[in-house]
């Protein structure tokens, strides 16, 4: 599909899917010509406005607040936002019911996601916060000349399940995008035939590295590509002279979550922009971030500690932007997982435990370990159910197959650690 064909389909679904889309980004693009006075100021309100609204329609933000005795009608100073209690995954799972807003609101879809800690979560995401993530992203691609819907490569992972694969190809098609299903070295080739002309490559950092040295050991050439962004993984130095060499652009970084929205984007001049249209961060004593999602009325996300290490920088960027920088985020690296005829990429478990939360209703918190080529042991928080153990069996086998074996143990609960908890560690060299 071309790009100016794709542009018209991805406005008219914007159109009804997101109709606040586009004049919240304009409002985005605006903002990259304001003092850092007026970012702040602009922030401020948004806050304010989250802090009133969780109170007066959220049940477990009026207990917490009563509860520490924070007024949000009477909020005037932004160092006033550490009165109010951190929270987490497991409280954002725990209260989950009485944590949604009682407003009701337009429109709002089902977001599920477990993230690399391993907790599933489900929430109710209204259609302003949706489009005011999307929106940051087309903010940040605009930096780079490129527009959401120009033809792209997409290294992420899929759902076996057939309904929720027709679905994706068909959200794939819709957005100009190409998925590598599988990183064997045949596919790798066949998907490079696929995004010779592409406008930009994004997905997981480990997995476009992988991509670009079978690009290079096969002497390709891509002349088209404008962007090439990494996610959900740390960017490791060594990535970069490959994908360099293969795509001719440096890797990129975006960082956020599903639960958090977008964070920062990097820029072409090579700093992290905090989105501070739609988000307010704070490090605590030990430098780990929290956030706060501005547009989280449906669900609101309120100093959510996301369990990265994070230092912030006080230059500002040459682009010019006046927004705050974020110099280094600490602990996303990204590892196989070893079977014993291929590998596999540790994202396979979000999978694995996504279609349990939607196809058979089981949360669970998960982590895996590997100190032995084809074989894994996976610790599951709770004790033993058969049935449960089946169905995991099962999700498992239609990832793995009989590559590798999988050992499960039970945990009363995982240790707690203040800090970022991969769901998978190999110690293999």
């Amino acid at each position: 599909m071309n790009n100016f064909l794709s542009s018209i389909i991805y406005k008219l679904g914007a159109k009804s899917r997101n109709p606040s889309l586009f004049n919240i980004y304009r409002e985005f693009k605006k903002s990259e010509t304001l003092s850092l006075s007026e970012l702040e100021d602009k922030r401020f309100s948004k806050l304010k406005g989250l802090l009133i609204f969780a109170y007066k329609y959220s049940p477990y933000y009026k207990e917490l607040f009563d509860s520490v005795a924070f007024n949000p009608e009477q909020f005037s100073d932004i160092s006033e936002m550490q009165k109010i209690p951190a929270t987490d995954k497991s409280i954002l799972i725990s209260q989950n019911e009485h944590i949604h807003s009682n407003f009701n609101f337009k429109k709002v879809r089902k977001a599920i996601t477990s993230g690399t800690s391993g907790e599933s979560l489900s929430f109710m995401r209204s259609e302003e916060w949706d489009s005011a993530n999307r929106a940051g992203v087309m903010r940040g691609y605009s930096w780079y000349g490129v527009r959401v819907s120009d033809k792209n490569g997409y290294f992420w992972g899929f759902n076996i399940d057939q309904s929720a694969s027709r679905k994706v190809r068909w959200l794939d098609w819709a957005q100009n995008r190409y998925r590598l299903f599988q990183y064997t070295n045949k596919e790798i080739r066949e998907f490079c035939k696929k995004i010779d002309n592409a406008s930009y490559l994004s997905g997981y950092s480990s997995m476009i590295y992988k991509v670009a040295r079978e690009v290079n050991r096969l002497g390709l050439n891509f002349k088209n590509v404008k962007m090439v962004k990494g996610t959900s993984e740390m960017i490791l130095p060594k990535y970069q002279d490959e994908v360099r060499q293969a795509f001719g652009v440096k890797m990129i970084s975006e960082y956020g979550a599903a639960e958090t929205g977008l964070i920062a984007f990097e820029c072409p001049h090579g700093n992290q922009h905090i989105n501070t249209d739609a988000v307010f961060v704070e490090t605590d004593e030990n430098n780990e971030i929290l956030v706060t999602n501005l547009f989280s009325h449906s669900f609101p996300i309120i100093r959510y500690r996301l369990g990265d290490i994070v230092t912030f920088s006080e230059e500002t960027c040459t682009c010019g932007m006046k927004s705050p920088l974020i110099k280094d985020i600490v602990g996303r690296k990204g590892t196989n997982v070893m079977g014993n005829s291929q590998e596999y990429p540790s994202f396979t478990f979000y999978y694995v435990f996504k279609n349990l939360a939607l196809e058979d209703d089981i949360n669970l918190n998960y982590k895996a370990y590997q100190k032995v080529k084809g074989q894994v042991v996976m610790q599951i928080e709770g004790k033993f159910d058969a049935s449960v153990e089946s169905a995991i069996n099962k999700h498992l086998n239609q990832y793995f197959g009989s590559d590798v074996a999988f050992d499960i143990e039970y945990l009363s609960e995982f240790s707690s650690e203040r800090k970022k908890q991969q769901s998978f560690v190999s110690y293999l060299s």
